[in-house]
């Protein structure tokens, strides 16, 4: 008996050995696909509407970004600030616009001010561990000094506008050129080649061009980190005719606009899947994390189309900030799926902060309080790591007049700001004091003068833009909404019925989190400008850097 059991002993200790041996193994294989030091392929859309995408039945030709949604992980709760220069500012710098200052909106042509340089930029926080760092594209998050362009702020180069918006072949903004190469020579010395020489050529293809290059040129023995920000399909609505006929002849009930916007799309995803397939001649892309956004909503109107979902850019509703987005990468876990957990855009400053190995605390520079989230998890597993996103809060008491060192200068300001054809991200965004936050399946306004808009058709087709979905006109859709309005956006995405009449005490929970957020909220200074920004047909800072 005693034999017996001492062999049954033994052999139960065997056993227990083996399944503590498998889950070790099992644990070692999945810490062996957790990225060290990983690429960052970071691609940036410009008021690219919810549903232009192949993969969401659009009409739009994107069989690029399709494929790299499917393979990887389409994120269907991702939310960004309204605006171009807010969603830039956040993802930079790891912080809410009521942090940063991007609360008021975007910044106007001429305008002084910007990301501010005590932020710990992104790049910078990447540069600091050992990244190469490259910005193309679009940078908006401030121009006035030369410390606050990019090749200042942690980017080793950049190719592309420091404004928000300019011709595609002129690259112009107001008849005043703004594409520029900046860099620091072999003795360090910053440069900054504005490329008059490329005048006509397509700045789509130019951006695509310059990150195939970053990527041929990169030496692998250091991580990259690429920000791909392309303008695309931001106004002015301007596209190659020849690729016109290539991607949009099958579009035959769209408005011009719509076929333009749509080419301009499809133009950007040609040119995405050029990069990737870069990635892979260079044996990177099994240690690369691309990821996906746009930076906010289409506008309402006959281009782009957010369907189903109500608004578009500028205002609050899912149309504006819930944008289309997702990661591609072999280091993820789970793939083919669609995550829908939260996220916010100031949460990958917090994952790549992580996947970097940065230890903020030992650095001279000193990091300001991030809200954003470690999110790899929540992508690579599905783990959920928030229940709440604040959409924005705007309270104009915490605007001053203007006190600090760079307005000590008088200078000639201007009364009123240039307009191009087009043009868009001028739109007027002083509006009134609000709150707006998703807190789990609930979302809830509350405040006076918010933007209301209503909803678009699917791809944007026909004359019906501003419709409910039985087909009803609304009127006074531009007004300014007032009071408090709760929506579930589990059982109403499209923001139809306001239940806060029903659900007073969700309400009440909603509305005790506004002191919190309000003891985070950084004074800014009233806006000023100066038509110093722009001189011998060139746009450049203006005010001496201190």
């Amino acid at each position: 008996s005693s034999g017996i059991n001492a062999e049954y002993g033994e052999s139960c200790f065997q056993y227990d050995m083996l399944a503590l041996l498998a889950v070790l193994l099992v644990a070692c294989q999945a810490a062996d696909k957790l990225p060290n030091k990983p690429n960052i392929v970071f691609i940036l859309a410009d008021d690219m509407g919810y549903q232009d995408v192949g993969f969401r039945d659009s009409d739009v030709i994107t069989p690029n970004l399709d494929r790299l949604a499917t393979e990887g992980v389409i994120l269907e709760n991702h939310y960004v600030m309204p605006q171009c220069s807010p969603t830039r500012a956040s993802l930079l710098s790891g912080r809410h616009a009521i942090r940063n200052g991007f609360w008021i909106g975007n910044i106007k042509p001429n305008e002084e001010w910007g990301l501010r340089l005590n932020e710990t930029t992104l790049p910078e926080m990447l540069r600091r561990n050992g990244y190469a760092t490259h910005g193309i594209g679009k940078w908006h998050a401030g121009m006035y000094t030369w410390n606050h362009t990019p090749a200042k702020r942690g980017f080793d180069t950049f190719f592309g506008l420091y404004l928000g918006a300019q011709g595609y072949f002129s690259h112009k903004r107001s008849g005043n050129s703004d594409l520029r190469d900046d860099y620091h020579d072999e003795n360090g010395k910053f440069v900054d080649d504005v490329r008059l020489d490329l005048n006509g050529k397509y700045s789509t293809y130019l951006y695509t061009e310059r990150a195939i290059k970053q990527i041929e040129d990169h030496d692998t023995s250091n991580p990259l980190f690429l920000y791909l920000s392309y303008t695309s399909p931001h106004a002015p609505m301007q596209a190659p005719p020849e690729e016109m006929q290539r991607f949009s002849s099958h579009m035959v009930n769209s408005s011009k606009s719509r076929r333009t916007y749509a080419t301009m799309i499809s133009i950007m995803d040609e040119g995405i899947g050029k990069v990737v397939d870069t990635l892979k001649q260079r044996n990177m892309l099994d240690n690369t994390i691309i990821v996906f956004t746009a930076d906010n909503g289409a506008i309402l109107g006959k281009k782009g189309s957010n369907y189903p979902l109500r608004g578009g850019k500028q205002t609050l509703f899912e149309g504006g900030v819930r944008a289309v987005s997702f990661v591609h990468s072999p280091l993820l876990e789970k793939t083919g799926y669609t995550n829908t957990n939260l996220h916010h855009v100031t949460d990958w400053y917090a994952t790549f902060q992580k996947l970097a190995g940065d230890e903020p605390e030992k650095h001279t520079k000193q990091q300001l309080p991030i809200d954003g989230v470690d999110i790899w998890d929540s992508i690579s597993r599905g783990e959920p790591r928030r229940e709440e996103v604040l959409m924005n809060f705007r309270d104009k008491r915490m605007i001053r007049e203007n006190k600090e060192h760079e307005f000590r200068r008088r200078r000639e300001v201007l009364s009123g700001q240039p307009r191009d054809a087009e043009d868009d991200d001028e739109f007027e965004d002083d509006a009134g004091d609000f709150f707006v936050i998703r807190w789990k399946d609930w979302k809830l306004f509350t405040g006076s003068d918010y933007k209301v808009q209503g909803w678009t058709t699917k791809n944007s087709l026909g004359s019906k833009m501003l419709v409910d979905q039985r087909g009803v006109a609304l009127e006074g859709l531009e007004k300014g909404g007032s009071g408090t309005k709760l929506f579930n956006l589990n059982e109403d995405p499209r923001e139809e019925v306001d239940v806060s009449a029903q659900h007073p005490d969700i309400v009440k929970t909603i509305l005790d989190k506004i002191p919190g957020y309000k003891a985070k909220m950084t004074w800014i200074n009233k806006r000023t400008s100066s038509k110093a920004g722009h001189q011998n047909g060139i746009w450049k800072p203006w005010v001496q850097d201190e």
